[in-house]
């Protein structure tokens, strides 16, 4: 099978960076709106019914443009390429998230942040999907979560530095700086992206076999293994006989939701996938963990000391969780997620509904205990699993598309629950959490009737799974192809397959 190199884990590293980037420039403003400094110099109440819109306005925005950037990079992927959309993806990002540190009026904040969320759903859709498509089969799951775990490496950054900025004295740097420091990231992933090879997948899909197979000997390279050039060669011949006829097909949004059943199939799962996991409550309890916790009776400092270990205890179950989801598999990971987050989420609504706004201590901190253990069971089973499903499940002619409806998904997900949920918390309390726990507890009725196991399988093999045509398939051992000592139905595929199994035992035999 494909070698994982110290090459391979180099670049998803360094791709990772975009979620890395999408996940502190999320939750800067998260911490903003616990900073006094914030609500002097826009001089809100932050109390008052007006500010809990103005703040549901500008989370509700940037969701929105974030959405919008996962569906336009759909075309964009595709028409520059993976690295590319990174490198134009991370200077939007940037540019838009320094100019927002400076917002001198909400409507300036407004729309600046709403810049900056398209060139994030832009950016954040290319890291798994160039992650999947370099991953070997046999760790793609522990790759991609990567994707999750940049995202909660984000939260964890920005969570301290905003707890440190809360000490400054000058009220203004309280919330500028947290906010100025989101355009880092992205303006050093703009450099670095050039040192990471364009996807080999991608290649192929543009007519560059020649530099496609060239990737795959570079990323895979194992000095030590005599069968070095004939895993990326047979991994280069599948893909590229795959993406061969699968380009027979147009490769639309309409063709993945209307006119291709199969494809229709994939873009119903992601789409139900992603807005579910944000119907288990993730980002509206994020969002306003600060006003969450000033409820459970915390001020000053402390709001955001809390937020800092809340987000903790979310990414230590993210770096976990890569390493068992290629062994337990997607499916199962999920169906065990939802419903324990969803318990978990029944336990918070019961004691919130008796203990809110009291002073009963144990009450407040045992309804605290459920949301930090909530966050576990999300970021154990459900987080880095979605990103790396999502990702695998599509060909490659569309998948920059099928991660951007995921996406799309996953952000008017962000929409419907962070815009309400500002409201939602200060109108009827408790009770969100049993939408919540409602939503999770039916979504692994769907999970166990329409999503299917994918682990294991290279990105061409999962296509089975769903009754499309699989062209050519890698043996166990990933050195070879299945096909090529069947009888040919079509004699120039033949003939292509002896020819390259021909120049793998030439390279072979010279090394």
């Amino acid at each position: 099978m494909a070698h994982l190199s110290s090459y391979n884990v180099f670049i998803v590293l360094l791709v990772a960076v975009g979620a890395y980037t999408y996940g502190f420039a999320f939750s800067v403003f998260v911490t903003s709106i616990g900073l006094d400094g914030f609500y002097d110099f826009f001089d809100l109440d932050p109390s008052s019914a007006y500010t809990a819109s103005i703040i549901g306005a500008v989370n509700g925005l940037f969701a929105f443009g974030c959405a919008f950037g996962s569906i336009l990079q759909g075309w964009v992927g595709d028409w520059l390429g993976r690295k590319k959309t990174i490198f134009w993806g991370s200077v939007v990002t940037a540019i838009c998230a320094g100019i927002t540190a400076g917002s001198q009026n909400i409507a300036m904040m407004i729309v600046f942040r709403l810049l900056e969320g398209i060139g994030l759903g832009a950016l954040i859709c290319q890291v798994p999907l160039y992650i999947s498509e370099v991953a070997p089969a046999h760790k793609r799951g522990m790759l991609s979560g990567l994707t999750a775990c940049g995202f909660a490496f984000g939260y964890l950054f920005c969570a301290w530095v905003a707890y440190a900025c809360s000490f400054a004295e000058n009220l203004t740097l309280q919330w500028r700086l947290p906010l100025a420091l989101a355009s880092l990231a992205p303006f050093i992933l703009a450099g670095v992206v050039w040192f990471v090879p364009e996807s080999p997948r991608y290649l192929s899909w543009s007519g560059k076999n020649d530099e496609a197979l060239a990737v795959l000997q570079k990323i895979h390279r194992n000095p030590h293994d005599p069968n070095d050039n004939r895993v990326a060669l047979a991994e280069f011949l599948q893909i590229s006989q795959q993406v061969a006829y699968d380009k027979q097909h147009a490769a639309g949004y309409l063709d993945m939701l209307w006119r291709v059943p199969s494809w229709r199939r994939r873009s119903l799962i992601v789409l139900f996938l992603f807005f579910a996991s944000q119907s288990s409550g993730i980002l509206g309890i994020a969002n306003y963990s600060v006003l969450i916790y000033e409820n459970l009776g915390m001020s000053g400092h402390m709001p955001l000391l809390m937020y800092g270990i809340y987000i903790i205890c979310g990414t230590i179950p993210n770096i976990c969780s890569i390493f068992v989801v290629d062994r337990l598999g997607r499916r199962t990971m999920l169906l065990w997620g939802f419903p324990t987050a969803g318990l978990c989420m029944l336990a918070t609504a019961l004691l919130q509904m008796k203990y809110n706004s009291t002073t009963n201590h144990a009450g407040n901190a045992a309804a605290l205990f459920f949301i930090f253990f909530y966050q576990w069971f999300y970021g154990f089973f459900i987080d880095p699993t979605q990103f790396a499903y999502a990702a695998e499940i599509f060909p490659t002619i569309i998948r920059a598309k099928g991660i951007g409806l995921a996406f799309f998904s996953y952000f008017v997900g962000a929409v419907t629950y962070t815009e309400a949920s500002s409201t939602a918390f200060r109108e009827i309390g408790w009770r969100m959490y049993m939408v919540w726990f409602a939503c999770s507890m039916a979504t692994p009725i769907v999970i166990y009737f329409f999503v299917p196991e994918t682990k294991g399988r290279t990105l061409e093999e999962v296509a089975e799974l769903f009754g499309d045509r699989v062209v050519l398939h890698m043996t166990a051992d990933g050195t070879d192809i299945v096909e090529k000592d069947k009888d040919k139905t079509d004699e120039a595929l033949g003939m292509e397959v002896s020819a390259v199994h021909a120049e793998t035992d030439r390279k072979t035999q010279v090394v």
